[in-house]
């Protein structure tokens, strides 16, 4: 017996995760790859359609390639790589302050990312709110800015840019706290000896000794960004309320697994959606891989 936990004592230690992996992760993938051939209703037995539900969500779908997609990308490329640009800024800044001051701020920086949807929408309905009590149109109607409230979370046009500054907001997260530690814990020879070889600004000293050191923290930060940003949890839905969001304004591809799968009972086409989002994920990630792996 010993022998042979000594010989497999690794495995022994991964179980725990790999059952947790196995059971979380990739058997829901499975299910949903399989399910997402299939016309399922979650009552009757599944009736295989082979591609169909993919056909119909590049040919048939309208609301997908008109609202959805452009909405998902601009989300996406607004609030993925500016909330990792901002947070390795911050985590930079911050660095440079003194550990006391530092600590302090860092906490109510991360502090947004632990709330969840409901709480952000809760907070930000407030000052959105589309009556004259509304922070917003409250202060910008004193000020002579306009004369009537704006609904600001029912309207298609608004909905989108409210979303992505309330997730900018709330990006700083475990990417920006990774990027803390690695600003702190780049060695300070190395600034030294940059400074000899020619280094002349904080801007050089960034891009060719701090970026350089901290690969793997930025790596890190790219990947929960792009995660974070892709399932984004229905931040327009707990917004404006509704499902779908208003003329689509804020409608992402996760709000549309959701409308499918929950409110149309529409399970295999929701399945294909989200294997859609797999796919939109993964590649994401390569590109950010591609990006900060280690070429030596």
């Amino acid at each position: 017996m010993k022998a042979f936990l000594n010989k497999y004592s690794h495995w022994v230690m991964l179980f725990p995760f790999l059952a947790c992996f196995v059971l979380f992760i990739l058997l829901p993938v499975l299910a949903s790859a399989l399910l997402s051939f299939t016309k399922f209703d979650s009552v009757s037995w599944p009736q295989l359609v082979w591609l169909k539900n993919y056909i119909d969500i590049f040919t048939a779908d309208k609301i997908f390639f008109q609202k959805v997609l452009p909405n998902t990308i601009t989300y996406a490329l607004i609030v993925g790589p500016g909330g990792y640009i901002l947070s390795f800024l911050l985590a930079w800044v911050l660095a440079q302050l003194g550990k006391t001051l530092r600590t302090v701020l860092a906490i109510i920086i991360y502090s947004p990312s632990m709330l969840g949807s409901v709480a952000l929408a809760t907070i930000w309905s407030v000052l959105f709110s589309g009556d004259k009590g509304g922070y917003l149109n409250s202060v910008l109607i004193s000020l002579g800015v306009m004369n009537e409230p704006v609904a600001w979370l029912t309207s298609s046009e608004t909905l989108l840019p409210i979303m992505i500054f309330v997730a900018m907001w709330s990006s700083m997260g475990v990417g920006f706290l990774a990027m803390l530690s690695g600003v702190l814990n780049v060695d300070r020879e190395l600034y030294e000896a940059a400074y000899l070889d020619g280094v002349k600004n904080r801007f050089q000293e960034i891009i060719y000794v701090t970026i350089p050191s901290m690969r793997p923290q930025m790596l890190f930060g790219a990947v929960m960004a792009l995660v974070g940003t892709f399932n984004s949890p229905g931040l327009g839905v707990m917004l404006s309320g509704s499902n779908p969001t208003p003329g689509y304004g804020g409608q992402l591809i996760i709000n549309h697994i959701d409308d499918y799968g929950f409110l149309r009972y529409e399970m295999g086409y929701a399945s294909a959606l989200c294997v859609v989002l797999l796919i939109f994920v993964w590649l994401s990630s390569r590109g950010a891989y591609k990006l900060f792996e280690d070429k030596d």
